[in-house]
């Protein structure tokens, strides 16, 4: 069983501005991928290039560019070419099915936050220290960096991944685990609606309360969006520091609200977890539970539409979204499967 952790970093000033510029040549390198691939599709012959192709041109780019791709993890970067090109996987997949295809877009610097090694030992050591108190973490090109380790590391850590969330940086494990011990039998089964009023209600009566986090912060939220949008949409480079501090109080408040969001899953899903043996859960649809309203033409006026609802659905598409469903019905997945329990859908 592979089981997830994630920790905070607490890197040095010198280790954030290495963090940052390892972000920036992995970005540079998906983006000149991307640019490959179209250039050459756009071409008479029609050439298709693949990972392969792009992974055997590695060697020799970072011969080239010593200073700046040439001081990254070998695997590393060969991982981003992956991620590459599981997009234009993905992009084929739905193109066959009918499905809107989203071509893959080149990253800002901004949009690329993570940074994954498929390997530990290759180009990146969990526990780097182990004679240290301290726990650290070594990536290769930015040094041993001090991790927040609040909770032990079970299981044999596989791959690490770096990622950027506002200011702060996390180191992400995956850990292969032996089959947990289950938790004893309860001989309680349950069903669970999951709702806008109440967050669920189950089959045995209880109610679980919503939150509603999204709504609680609704007006501190737009008060700082309607304060960023006064400033230009400029690179990051020429923001000034005002713009800088706009930009960062939006990206905080959208954290605090998805870490209240996850906490609250967790909790009301170790519950149900605790206490029943088999929990069902309806099917959810969620994405199609959350599209727009298409628009009603008006037959006798042209270039007119008729009252279709959308404001109404806009209002319940944000509830729902507001509520987390689906991340709560993925971690009840998840601690079920660690406790021995059964969840359908």
């Amino acid at each position: 069983m592979i089981r997830a952790f994630t920790f905070l970093m607490r890197p040095t000033v010198g280790q954030t501005i290495a963090l940052g510029e390892m972000l920036r040549d992995h970005c540079s390198l998906y983006n000149a991928a991307l640019q490959e691939r179209r250039d050459a599709y756009r071409h008479a012959s029609k050439t298709s290039i693949t990972y392969g192709m792009q992974s055997a041109q590695l060697k020799e780019i970072r011969a080239f560019d010593p200073q700046r791709q040439g001081r990254w993890s070998f695997s590393s970067q060969q991982a981003t070419l992956r991620r590459l090109d599981k997009a234009f996987a993905a992009f084929f997949r739905r193109v066959k099915s009918g499905d809107t295809p989203g071509y893959p877009r080149f990253r800002g610097v901004n949009w690329f936050d993570t940074v994954e090694f498929p390997k530990d030992g290759d180009g990146c050591r969990w526990d780097a220290t182990p004679h240290d108190p301290v726990t650290r973490v070594r990536l290769q090109g930015v040094g041993h960096v001090k991790v927040h380790r609040h909770r032990p590391v079970i299981g044999k850590v596989k791959t690490i991944s770096v990622k950027r969330q506002g200011r702060k940086w996390f180191v992400v494990l995956t850990a292969e685990q032996a089959q947990p011990q289950p938790l004893p039998k309860t001989g309680s089964v349950v069903g669970i609606d999951m709702g806008i009023a109440a967050f669920l209600a189950d089959s045995n009566g209880e109610f679980v309360p919503n939150p509603r986090h999204g709504r609680t912060n609704a007006a501190k939220l737009e008060a700082a969006q309607q304060a960023l949008s006064r400033f230009p949409r400029v690179h990051r480079d020429k923001r000034t520091a005002n713009h800088r501090r706009a930009v960062e109080k939006v990206a905080k408040l959208h954290g605090k609200v998805r870490r209240r969001r996850l906490d609250h899953a967790h909790k009301t899903a170790l519950t149900l977890v605790r206490e029943h043996d088999f929990i069902a859960h309806e099917n959810l649809t969620i994405r199609n539970m959350v599209k727009a309203v298409a628009p009603k033409p008006d037959p006798d006026k042209p270039g007119s539409f008729l009252p279709n609802g959308a404001a109404a659905k806009t209002g319940l598409n944000r509830s729902i979204s507001d509520a987390g469903w689906g991340v709560f019905l993925t971690i009840l997945r998840a601690k079920a499967e660690s406790a021995g329990r059964e969840v359908i859908a």
